[in-house]
């Protein structure tokens, strides 16, 4: 919950923090750490002040300015932060599933395990590489891939980097339906 003062009075956005989680606020950098791990991340805006109460149960992101702008900026950080208490408490997973009705793709971590290799896709004799973020695990169970990790951004980037690997350009996407596609977004690894 986040509560809001009125407009003419500036801008007042307070986060609970749950028990287990530490956040700490060091000029731009707000640092989250729980269970699942710790998250860091810089967080500025001229006029825009992020603090910790001394309890350590809230941080407060409040403003004088009452412009549009400075209102907006806070809630985008009220929901980063929202979003980095939730990745170390609960962590975050996609789930990706390979469709295929031309030709059968297979889908396999590299040696390195910092890429997933599609092959085989609409027959093509080169493999497609889709990049896997740092801090992100990838699973692959039969034409399931489970993306998850604590952070939602790297999570969503590696799971839209598998997706658009697979998007179809040259033929008509009406008849060639192939590819990797998100089902399902979700709170917990």
């Amino acid at each position: 919950m986040t509560s809001s003062m009125e407009k003419d009075t500036g801008v007042y956005v307070s986060i609970p923090i749950p028990e287990g989680v530490t956040l700490s606020v060091n000029e731009r950098i707000v640092k989250v750490t729980g269970p699942k791990g710790e998250l860091e991340r810089e967080l500025w805006q001229p006029g825009l002040q992020i603090q910790s109460e001394q309890a350590g149960n809230e941080v407060i992101i409040k403003s004088d300015l009452s412009r549009k702008k400075v209102r907006a900026i806070a809630g985008t950080y009220a929901s980063h932060i929202r979003n980095m208490i939730t990745g170390v408490t609960e962590g975050f997973s996609y789930t990706l599933k390979a469709v295929h009705a031309h030709f059968p793709m297979q889908i396999a971590l590299t040696k390195e395990g910092n890429a997933v290799s599609i092959s085989n896709f609409l027959g093509e004799r080169k493999p497609r590489i889709s990049k896997i973020v740092a801090g992100v695990k990838v699973e692959i169970k039969g034409r399931e891939i489970i993306v998850s990790g604590i952070n939602k951004e790297a999570v969503g980037q590696t799971a839209a980097n598998i997706e658009q690997k697979t998007k179809i350009k040259v033929y008509d996407p009406r008849v060639f339906q192939d590819g990797i596609y998100l089902v399902e977004k979700g709170v917990g690894l």
